[in-house]
This record gives structure tokens, C-alpha cells and sequence, in this order.
């Protein structure tokens, strides 16, 4: 019962990050259409990264790793927990609006580090313009990712899963709105950001009220454990740095090639949508279930959690990179060849993609393997190891650059990411029971990677065969369907066969996922 609960979770949190990136998608797709790969594109993808790298930095990873264990042994200890989440939210509110004007102000000099190339033509002003457009929505997507981290401590995932559909339906409506009226595509894409940041917070503070926890304003104040909380974020936070300065070389190195930045950014989002469903699932139930059986002394709950979630993992993760691998080329272009995308395009973002593909599980495993860690309230490993990480991924990205060009940042980032969870790994095996494969999970690991192998043959084939149909106007969108799905029935059918996981299994946790979906969704 207790592996269905938390599979269950798993899937709740993935299911409505599938409907995010759904929607993403034809956010992307529309995009594509309307400006390609060109410069109002570039300028747009820099900009937009701004507050997400910022983002990340402040709330998603360092602060939530942080807060999220103090916060749910509160809560279950019977002790003031909302006190505590309201010091820490109105807390970050004051520092997020000081930072976000001084941001604003230096925006030029923000771009020329996150794009120098950009220096060199007409990018760089309309980066500087959507940047001050869109910043501000570090400040409402920050403290979505506070009160998310409240609502996922006490077992209430769907209502921040579901938060992130609202900025992709937002984009949609503001592209089509745009087409119609005549509106510049650039700059009405960069409004809507702040005003999907909007929408986000206003959804998840309805949340957490119905949940229990008023969050009235509060004065701004450092208490002593606000200190505490900023003495264990710390070095999480340093680490979040270095991750988003191993973006910051990939964006730099891609700003000296013309449409660079656009082709990463498209197959970014593409491999984004496997690492979102499985590695944000994975990671935002894995923490604070960790946090809760290490805290009881529990070490084979923990051990049990932990096993589960690398094995939900790698049931996702591994077919879903060999997919993008093998069929990258059919993916970009029927997802994104029409209006204004070109074959050139189409070419170089499906390398892009291949080459992120192969680091895919890396990233995944990452969100595994660092809840052991944070659950412990051990930052300062995952720092050093980021550290190291960061200077594989600056030597890779510089140093090839010159021979294999854009590509090189994307092969930079996947190395960079199979380094990190390599020092995880062995980092982890200090930890006791908790981290130790058990015998479920040793038995069924091969196995996944053998169905997923056989998967990409099959894959591979079905490519050849349906070779006329991708390049058909009208047939494309059934061949690449059927593409998935014959990949999809041979994976679980040879899967299921040698027994790399149980359908009954998962058919239980989907279930319960769906009866547990509208109390939640009501809080």
C-alpha cells in the first residue's frame, strides 16, 4: 500500500506536469510558426531565461530544499508552521521586489552576460526590452514556488502540479490575440509573463488558504529561524548558481551563431518534457516523504522511497531518451515545420536534441539522488559537487566550440550532468540503508534498460517504413503518432514480458492518483 501512495503521488504530480507541457507544446509549436528561429526569437529565449534562472536560483531548488523538511516537521510536530512560512514568504516578497528593481535597472549589462554575441547586432536592444517586460515575474513565479513547497509538505500535490498550465495557456491566448490584432509577437510574449505570474500566484494563495494556512501580511523580519534557514539554504543556493552559470556558458557559447540560441532552446523543450512529467514528479513528492521516514529513524521506509522513485525514474526516463535519440529528426519536424521554419532549422535542433537525449537520465537520477541529501540538511556535498560539475561544462562548451559550434554547449551540459550524478552516487553511499538499491530494484533496473533498447529497434525500423508519410503534409502527424505508439506497445509489451515492471502496479497507483485528485485539486 505504501509503494501505491507514493507512486500514486508520483503520478498526480507527473500527470498534470504532462497537461503543462502539452500546452507548452503548442505554445512552441505556435511560436515556431509565427517567428521561427530568428532574432526577435533569440532575443525572447534570452529574455524569458532571465527570471527562470533567477528563479531557480532563489525559490525552486536552494530555498524549497531548505524550507520544505523545517516546514513539514513543524507542521506534523503540531508546532507553528504557517508562523514560520509566513515569516519566510513575507520575508522573500520584500527581497525579491528590491532585487527585481535593481535587476530592471541593470538589465543591459544582465543580457550582455547571459548573450555578449548579442552585442553585435540588433538582439541585444530587444532583449534589453522584453527583459524589463518579463523580469518581474521572478517575483510572483518565487513565491508560487514558497507556497507550492507548503502544499507538497502536507500531501497536497495536484493544485501546484497544476499551476504551471496557467503561464502556457497564457502564452497561447496572448500569440493568438497578438496574430489577430497586429500586435509586435516579441514584445506581446514578453507581457505575458508577469501576467501568467500573476495568475500562478493568485491560484496557489487560494490553495494554501483553503488548505488551513491564512499567510496574512506580515512585517518583514529576521528571526532566528529565518537565520537557520538562510545558514542550511546557503550552500544550496551557491549550488544553485553553479548550475544556472553552466547555462550561462551554453547561452554564450550559442550567441555567437546566428538563430543558436533558438535552435537550444526549441530542443530544450523538447527533452524538457520527459525530465518535467518524471524529474519534477519524482523530486517534489521524494523530498518531503524522505524528510518524513529519515526524521522516525525509519531507514527502510526511506530506503523504500528512495528505490521507488529511481525505479519510476528509469521506467520513464530510459525509453523516453532513446526515443529522442533515434527519432529527432521526425520529432522537430513535424512538431515545428511549418510557417517560418525552415529544414536548416529542423536539422540543427534535432542534433541539439540527440545530444541533450543522452543526458536525459542524468538529469532525472539528479532529482532522485538529491532529496538523500537535503532530507539530511546536507548542502555543502551537492555545492562541491555542482563545483566540479561546472567546470566540465565550461571546459567542454569552450574548449569544443570551435570545432563543433553550438553544438558543443549541448554536449557540455548532457557530460556536466552524467559528472554530477556520478559524485551523488558515490557521495551516497556513506548514507546507510537509505540509499542502497534493494533487491526489487536491482532485479527490475537491467531489465528497464533492456525493454528500452529493444524499444529503440523497433523505433528505428518504424522510421524507415513510415519514411514517405513524415514528409506528407497530410499524413505526417499519423506517422509520428504512430511512431509513439508502436514504440510505446513494444516497450511495455517486451517490458511487462521480462518482467521490468508491474502494469497492475501501476494501474493501482493511477487509481488511487485520480481518486485522491479532488480533494486536492479543492485545496
Amino acid at each position: 500500500m505504501a509503494r501505491i501512495r507514493l507512486v500514486a503521488g508520483f503520478l498526480t504530480v507527473g500527470l498534470w506536469t504532462l497537461l503543462s507541457r502539452v500546452f507548452g507544446f503548442v505554445r512552441d509549436v505556435l511560436m515556431a510558426a509565427y517567428l521561427g528561429a530568428g532574432p526577435v526569437t533569440d532575443a525572447f529565449f534570452v529574455a524569458f531565461s532571465l527570471p527562470n534562472m533567477f528563479r531557480r536560483f532563489f525559490a525552486e531548488g536552494a530555498f524549497n530544499f531548505a524550507f520544505v523538511p523545517i516546514f513539514a516537521k513543524k507542521h506534523e510536530a503540531g508546532e507553528d508552521a504557517e508562523s514560520f512560512a509566513r515569516d519566510a514568504f513575507w520575508g522573500m516578497a520584500a527581497l525579491l521586489l528590491v532585487f527585481s528593481t535593481l535587476a530592471i535597472i541593470a538589465m543591459p549589462f544582465l543580457v550582455w552576460a547571459m548573450a555578449a554575441g548579442f552585442a553585435q547586432d540588433d538582439r541585444f536592444d530587444m532583449a534589453v526590452l522584453f527583459g524589463r517586460v518579463a523580469f518581474p515575474y521572478i517575483f510572483f513565479i518565487s513565491l508560487v514556488a514558497l507556497l507550492s513547497g507548503m502544499l507538497n509538505a502536507v500531501g497536497r500535490f495536484t493544485a501546484a502540479a497544476a499551476a504551471p498550465v496557467l503561464l502556457n495557456m497564457v502564452f497561447v491566448l496572448a500569440m493568438i490575440m497578438a496574430d489577430r490584432a497586429g500586435w509586435p509577437m516579441g514584445l506581446t510574449l514578453s507581457w505575458a509573463v508577469p501576467v501568467a505570474g500573476v495568475a500562478q500566484l493568485l491560484m496557489l494563495w487560494v490553495a494554501v488558504r483553503r488548505a488551513g494556512f491564512a499567510m496574512r501580511f506580515r512585517r518583514p523580519r529576521l528571526t532566528p529561524e529565518l537565520r537557520r534557514l538562510a545558514i542550511i539554504a546557503a550552500p544550496a543556493v551557491l549550488a544553485g548558481g553553479v548550475v544556472q552559470i553552466n547555462l550561462l556558458v551554453g547561452r554564450q557559447v550559442a550567441s555567437f551563431t546566428e538563430n543558436a540560441v533558438s535552435w537550444l532552446s526549441y530542443a530544450d523543450r523538447l527533452y524538457q518534457l520527459p525530465l518535467g512529467v518524471v524529474g519534477i514528479a519524482v523530486g517534489v513528492v521524494l523530498l518531503p516523504e524522505l524528510s518524513r521516514r529519515l526524521r522516525a529513524g525509519d531507514e527502510g521506509a526511506g530506503q523504500h522511497s528512495f528505490n521507488r522513485g529511481l525505479e519510476f525514474s528509469l521506467f520513464l526516463t530510459l525509453p523516453s531518451a532513446v526515443a529522442l535519440v533515434v527519432i529527432a529528426t521526425p520529432i522537430v519536424a513535424v512538431l515545428f515545420g511549418r510557417g517560418a521554419w525552415t529544414e536548416a532549422d529542423t536539422q540543427a535542433t534535432a542534433l541539439a536534441l540527440a545530444i541533450y537525449a543522452l543526458g536525459l537520465p542524468a538529469f532525472v537520477l539528479h532529482k532522485v539522488l538529491q532529496p538523500l541529501y537535503y532530507a539530511r540538511h546536507d548542502t555543502k556535498r551537492p555545492f562541491r559537487y555542482a563545483l566540479v560539475s561546472m567546470v566540465v561544462n565550461a571546459a567542454v562548451a569552450i574548449g569544443l566550440m570551435p570545432v563543433l559550434g553550438f553544438v558543443a554547449a549541448a554536449l557540455a551540459t548532457s557530460l556536466a550532468a552524467w559528472v554530477m550524478v556520478w559524485q551523488l552516487w558515490r557521495g551516497s553511499r556513506g548514507m546507510g540503508q537509505a540509499a542502497r538499491l534493494d533487491a526489487q530494484m536491482r532485479a527490475r533496473m537491467w531489465r528497464i534498460t533492456l525493454a528500452a533498447l529493444v524499444m529503440g529497434a523497433a523505433l528505428y525500423g518504424l522510421n524507415l517504413l513510415l519514411a514517405d508519410w513524415l514528409v506528407m503534409s497530410g499524413r505526417r502527424y499519423l506517422a509520428l503518432l504512430g511512431l509513439i505508439l508502436g514504440g510505446a506497445v513494444v516497450y511495455f509489451a517486451f517490458g511487462q514480458a521480462i518482467g521490468a515492471f508491474s502494469v497492475s502496479e501501476l494501474r493501482a497507483a493511477l487509481r488511487r492518483s485520480r481518486a485522491s485528485a479532488p480533494p486536492e485539486a479543492g485545496a
